[in-house]
């Protein structure tokens, strides 16, 4: 096996940066015909591969690409879950290279979707050919494959895809790398994730943009108002102020936060690492804490009135937010989304009104860490890394995981190898050469420990 990769390496790579000069943005129209195109550009490797049966399943959005291997009705079969679509790249200006003409330095991937995740599906599909061209025993389980291209946009048809197909996509686990690990010296494996609710806001004043000088002083600006609501919903302490917010927050014990806490983390490099004299957030939990088993509130955009060169004295009609709580167990997204909806129309003044409109949502989720499935995991990267992984709990949602236990009844696992520096959604994504050809050669030392467990 570490012939074949080492013999191919140069190629696997040529092959992704290929994929990678594909924009396939699912949040913008004007890419829709790239995001088919890298659709096929799957269904071609994934043909080249070896998989079975590789199909483009229409939707109501964009297609699912599905492939399969079957080697015995009677072996255990793993459902491959990932995205190929990516985050839109704006703002085009910050990164060091463009976005969709990948480039390799330092020894790291440069290009929008490097890391999340069309470098970690693509470390699936050149797993699976590494099994069948090796030498070593070919392919030891049923491999079912399942890769949407609308993850960054909601995954608004993959629910009604998996209701619709529930004897296609049998299986007995789900595999999914689009997480990150620890460091490159210590590897881990996520066993949590936080749910999501999302939302955009817009606060309306006055029926057109006034002058700021003729009305100024007599008449509530939208933005001044927006800005007074947002700094409201957390207090002093970094709580969040929402009425029943925490009712239903899953609190760990002493001793589980004392575990937690064994995790390697240096306080002094994560503030180096994203430029910050000092951290924030919630009293009385560290910054691993808040970024994992607590639930934020956080604004991720902001506009109204003029923005343009030079000076345009206004009073702006509205302003308009987008805010997105990170929720943890057991937390739901409609119960939040209800709550922050209720009072974020209590708290604006009778001078303007409010509007809410969810986007998208989903539920936090904990895997179990004595599984078959994740000790198979533990092991291979036991094997290629030389060490245990570190079982953690992820900031980030992936809400299909919560949909795939409901709807399938099957448990994840988490085999991530991308690293929290990998500026994903950011200018200059990127993902290691190392952590590439990693990950290709531990996902099939997975799929044989977990072929052979009892």
């Amino acid at each position: 096996m570490a012939n074949y990769l080492a013999d191919n390496q140069t190629r696997f790579l040529n092959e992704l940066m290929d994929w990678l000069r594909i924009p396939s943005v699912s949040a913008d129209p004007k890419f829709h015909d790239d995001v088919l195109r890298a659709a096929d550009f799957l269904k071609t490797r994934l043909e080249e591969a070896g998989v079975q049966n590789v199909e483009l399943c229409q939707t109501a959005g964009n297609p699912i690409v599905y492939g399969e291997y079957v080697v015995s009705p009677d072996a255990k079969t793993v459902l491959v879950y990932g995205h190929y679509d990516v985050q839109p790249a704006d703002p085009y200006e910050l990164w060091t290279s463009p976005p969709f003409e990948p480039v390799i330095k330092d020894e790291k991937i440069y290009a929008r979707g490097a890391c999340d995740d069309k470098g970690q599906v693509y470390m699936h599909v050149k797993a699976f050919e590494m099994m069948m061209r090796d030498g070593q025993g070919g392919v030891p389980c049923n491999i079912k494959f399942m890769f949407e291209g609308e993850e960054e946009i909601g995954s608004n048809n993959l629910e009604i895809f998996v209701r619709a197909n529930k004897e296609k996509l049998k299986a007995d686990v789900i595999l999914i790398s689009d997480t990150g690990m620890l460091a490159n010296d210590v590897p881990s494996i996520e066993v949590g994730l936080r749910g999501l609710s999302y939302h955009e806001v817009t606060v309306t004043g006055p029926n057109r943009d006034l002058h700021s000088g003729l009305y100024g002083g007599a008449v509530a600006n939208p933005i001044n108002v927006l800005c007074q609501m947002i700094a409201s919903l957390h207090d002093e302490n970094g709580h969040i102020t929402i009425p029943g917010f925490y009712d239903n927050v899953d609190e760990l014990s002493a001793n589980e936060r004392a575990e937690m806490a064994k995790a390697p983390f240096s306080e002094e490099e994560f503030k180096k690492s994203i430029g910050l004299p000092a951290t924030a957030g919630e009293k009385g939990y560290s910054s691993m804490e808040r970024t994992s088993i607590r639930p934020t509130l956080d604004v991720n955009g902001i506009w109204g009135g003029y923005t343009g060169e030079g000076a345009k004295t206004v009073i702006a009609s509205q302003a308009h937010a987008k805010i997105s709580m990170r929720l943890v167990p057991h937390q739901t997204s409609a119960e939040i989304s209800e709550l922050f909806h209720k009072h974020f129309r209590s708290i604006a003044p009778a001078s303007v009104t409010v509007s809410v409109h969810p986007h998208h949502g989903g539920e936090p989720v904990v895997t179990p860490t004595d599984s078959v499935a994740y000790r198979a995991a533990a092991d291979a990267m036991e094997t290629t890394f030389g060490k245990r992984p570190v079982p953690t709990r992820g900031g980030g949602s992936i809400p299909i995981v919560a949909m795939f236990k409901s709807e399938l009844g099957l448990d994840t696992v988490l085999l991530g190898f991308g690293l929290d520096s990998d500026a994903i959604h950011s200018p200059n994504e990127h993902f290691g050469v190392f952590n590439f050809l990693k990950g290709i050669e531990t996902i099939p030392h997975f799929y044989r420990n977990y072929a052979e467990a009892k």
